[in-house]
């Protein structure tokens, strides 16, 4: 058990016995500041009777105001304590002085808290003001020193230098042969399912090196006039058609067929929309129509499209190249080739895709043309569009049917489509000139002629004198095999044109001349 230290000289508890040698401890420096409120001091000051802020000695006597706290107990003594033969106090420097000497006696010294000490260091001087310290890690920290990379290790030290362990070895080695082995039966599996698709003599044909494609060749064509080629999808309400059409205009003009429109012109008021070569679509409105020669135009909003070339119909022989492009049964960009079968080849068109009296002077050609085709281009070698692509005959079916191509298939002339086209843009419509007849196909054995049923009154054919019966044969310059190569003999002359008419009238030949009239 632990015995309480003696109180020094000064009275404070716990004084440390030295040897005398110490300097007298003296009360600390005042400081310099003003006096306290008096209801300041009476609420912080020290009770009357406490001349230290440390607690009294232990045989000192509680005045009532501060309660005294009991001693310890033996066991806080014993943790809390200091150690037997006394220590030094907080305010006291390790000097060891005993009481009754300098620094012995309970006095503080004058000097700094501890020997060597300044006293204008703030840690020391209890009337240092406080200062804030600069936040921490405004410091830039030392880069870490890079490590130096290690030795490296050689197959040869890996092997025979003791560096790596027997097993290790032993098990990369398992491994790889494992590896190997896998690889191994794929390579066998493999050679043996291809060993099975030939026989082992059989001869195989050598490809010959890939060709280019020169200038004029169907790829060429094709690449030059696709992008110019548009496919038309036509919507009336529930109902949904498509078609094909060729800019022929910087403008956006695009030419296609009467019939593939309709739909759009009529009650239903109906939509067009232009579908590009390159996928991009866009609305198109209807310029004007002409349902006798079953042509449309038609205007995209699209800035500078490609246009194509526009070749001459009149040149086309029996025999020349064509490429057909459009869209069969809604399959864009459909190429097609075959040759010119026949060239001003009278067709009347069928009446429920255009007009009853619908009548072209057609170029007949083999390429396959079908249902979707119509409206598309029908091109020369040369990459010319030298006709519209308006209809076809199939098996069981007249011109214009919805049966698939059996090599029969007719385009309107470029050169018709182009003074039409021209008419439609400038006016919107365009006049035809007529007879005022109509007539029948009919032969003798041995000529072929339009024989006239009625004649219309007070129209050209009555101001000249042609009467029910009479066999037309010849207008201007064409020769007259039926019915409808009178219409687009007829037609062939602009309205207001003075025509001689060759026909032949019970048996005798006669000639007219007809002022031809406007429809």
């Amino acid at each position: 058990m632990s015995e309480t230290p003696d109180p020094g000289p000064s009275g404070g508890p716990g004084t440390p016995v030295g040897d005398g040698s110490a300097p007298p401890r003296l009360e600390p420096r005042p400081l310099e500041r003003p006096d306290p409120d008096p209801a300041d001091r009476a609420a912080f000051g020290r009770p009357d009777g406490v001349g230290s802020s440390f607690a009294p000695p232990a045989h000192a006597v509680s005045n009532g105001s501060v309660p005294v706290a009991p001693p310890p107990t033996a066991a806080v003594a014993r943790a809390f304590g200091r150690p037997d033969g006394g220590g030094t106090g907080l305010q006291r420097p390790p000097s060891g002085a005993a009481p009754g000497t300098p620094g012995g006696d309970g006095e503080q010294s004058k000097d700094a808290f501890w020997p060597g000490g300044s006293a204008d260091d703030p840690w020391r001087n209890p009337g240092a003001p406080v200062v804030a310290a600069p936040p921490h890690g405004d410091a830039d920290p030392e880069p870490a020193p890079d490590r130096p990379d290690g030795p490296r290790l050689s197959v040869r030290e890996v092997l025979f230098g003791d560096r790596v362990q027997p097993r290790a070895l032993a098990l990369l080695g398992v491994l790889a042969l494992g590896i190997g082995a896998i690889g191994g039966l794929a390579g066998h599996w493999t050679a043996s399912g291809a060993s099975a698709l030939t026989s082992p003599g059989a001869v195989l044909a050598t490809a010959e090196e890939a060709k280019e494609r020169p200038p004029g060749s169907v790829p060429d064509v094709a690449a030059r006039v696709l992008p110019s080629v548009v496919s038309l999808e036509v919507t009336v309400g529930n109902q949904a058609g498509n078609g094909s059409g060729v800019v022929i205009d910087p403008d956006g003009y695009v030419l296609t067929n009467d019939h593939v429109v309709a739909p759009a012109t009529g009650p239903g008021e109906g939509s067009i929309e232009a579908v590009f070569s390159d996928g991009s679509r866009v609305p198109a409105a209807v310029v004007g129509t002409d349902p006798l020669t079953d042509l449309a135009v038609l205007r995209v909003p699209v800035a500078n499209p490609t246009v194509a070339a526009i070749g001459r119909s009149s040149e086309l022989a029996v025999g020349d190249a064509v490429i057909a492009i459009g869209s069969p049964f809604g399959l864009a960009g459909t190429v097609t080739t075959g040759i010119v079968s026949a060239v001003d080849r009278p067709l009347r068109l069928d009446p429920e895709g255009s007009a009853g009296d619908a009548v072209i002077d057609a170029v007949q050609t083999d390429a396959a043309i079908n249902p979707g085709n119509s409206g598309g281009p029908l091109v020369d070698a040369t990459g010319a569009v030298v006709g519209i692509n308006t209809a076809i005959r199939s098996a069981g079916t007249e011109a214009g049917g919805q049966g698939g191509s059996i090599g029969l298939g007719f385009a309107v002339p470029i050169d018709d489509a182009r003074t039409i086209a021209e008419e439609l843009i400038r006016t919107g419509r365009v006049a035809h000139a007529d007879l005022g007849v109509n007539a029948r196909s009919v032969t003798d054995g041995a000529t072929d002629g339009a024989q006239v049923q009625n004649v219309t009154a007070g129209g050209p054919a009555s101001a000249a004198g042609l009467l029910e019966g009479d066999v037309v044969v010849r207008v201007g310059g064409r020769s007259i095999a039926g019915a409808d190569e009178l219409v687009v003999a007829v037609r062939e002359h602009a309205p207001g044109e003075q025509v001689p008419i060759e026909l032949v009238r019970q048996g005798r030949p006669l000639t007219v001349t007809a002022t031809l009239g406007e429809r």
